[in-house]
Formats: structure tokens, sequence, C-alpha cells
């Protein structure tokens, strides 16, 4: 591995959420990232189904210093989007579903890459292909007694649940042995988003961060 791309898996685990950014309007975006690494959300993805996501990446990542914040690519569905996201700026991938094309073009580049995946049989099978995290989707079918109950077994799978966390029950998937999760509209609320409230999103960014330290600390 890469000393860069080892150094983003750390900054992702260390972090402990990704700020999932779908549907924000591209001229917003930049306001929306400062309001969340301002709560210590400094890892973000772009979901490629969001018009403009490329054009929005390359500017974010123009924007901010990795240094500041991590941007990556979300909802990636095959190896040339993972590409395209890449050379728009992407520093990581995040797929909804197992693809091995996606996995085999990010370790190719040097990029993290974290699949989607369900059972113990998916998630273990995108790990040997070379996943550097695993997302459990959808969060809000599963619960933390899955991610509890295939770690169990496979306890050296990280486990990153993503859909349906929020702010009841972020430290329940902590505790449960989750490397980390992915927090969309619980965190970018979308009204928030349209009425220019950055502070809000500032303040629930740095509310997830909290109640995921506490429940890394309990």
């Amino acid at each position: 591995m890469s000393r860069k791309r080892h150094a983003d898996l750390g900054r992702i685990r260390e972090t402990g959420i990704v700020g999932i950014l779908r549907g924000v309007p591209e001229a917003k975006t930049i306001d929306v990232v400062e309001a969340l690494a301002a709560g210590g959300v400094d890892v973000v993805e772009v979901t490629a189904d969001t018009d403009g996501a490329l054009d929005t990446i390359s500017r974010l990542s123009d924007v901010f210093d990795r240094s500041e914040v991590l941007v990556g690519a979300g909802t990636v569905l095959d190896s040339e989007t993972a590409v395209a996201a890449l050379r728009a700026g992407a520093e990581f991938v995040v797929t909804p579903s197992f693809d091995r094309g996606v996995v085999e073009a990010c370790n190719r580049y040097g990029a993290v890459v974290a699949p989607g995946v369900m059972t113990p049989t998916e998630a273990l099978t995108a790990y040997e292909a070379g996943a550097d995290l695993l997302k459990i989707f959808p969060a809000s079918t599963l619960g933390p007694g899955h991610v509890r109950s295939i770690r169990g077994p496979l306890d050296q799978l990280p486990l990153v649940p993503t859909g349906g966390v929020d702010l009841d029950n972020v430290a329940d998937f902590i505790e449960a042995g989750a490397a980390g999760v992915g927090v969309g509209s619980s965190l970018v609320d979308g009204e928030a988003v349209a009425a220019e409230e950055y502070g809000a999103i500032r303040e629930r960014a740095a509310s997830f961060r909290e109640a995921i330290e506490r429940a890394r600390s309990a």
C-alpha cells in the first residue's frame, strides 16, 4: 500500500465519519464543506448521481488542500466512473455494492476504496479483492446488531455502516465495532442547505464527532 493511500485510510478511520453530499447544489458545496470541516467532519464524498458531480469534486479539490478536507466520490457503480472521479481529484471511492472492477481500478491508482456489502460472504470477498473499508449498506435495515454479528468471527474487517445512521444510533454502531460511519441527510440536511443555515450544519457535524468520540472511549 502506498504511503498516500495508507495516510488517507488512517485519516478516514480517525475521523470516523464520511459526510455524504447528495444533490447539494454545486454553488453551495464549498460553504457546506467548510461548515462540515469546521465541525470536525473533514472527510466528504460527493455522490456520482449528483448533477455535475465530477465538476464539484474537481472544484472542491482545488479549493481545499487535502490536509484540510479529504474529498471522495460516492455511489460509484463501475470502474469507468471510478477512474473519472479519481482523475477529477477524488481521493477515495465509495460504492453501494461490490464491483470487482471498481476495487481493481482504485487499487491500480492507489486510492482508498469502500464497496458496499451486506452479508459476511460479500464482506470477506470484497476485502480479499482489495477493499480498504467495507460499507455496510443499508445500515437502517441491518442495524448495529448486524455489525456486531459480522465482527464476531471476522473482527479484522473494517466496517462502515451507511444509510440511516443518525445521532440517535451512531454511538450504537461504533460500540458494535464499526470503524466509522457514512452519514448523508442526517448530517447534510437539505432544508438547512436550501436556507443556507451553515451554522446548523457545523453544529450537527460537531455533534456527530462528539458522539463518535464518546462511543470510542466508552
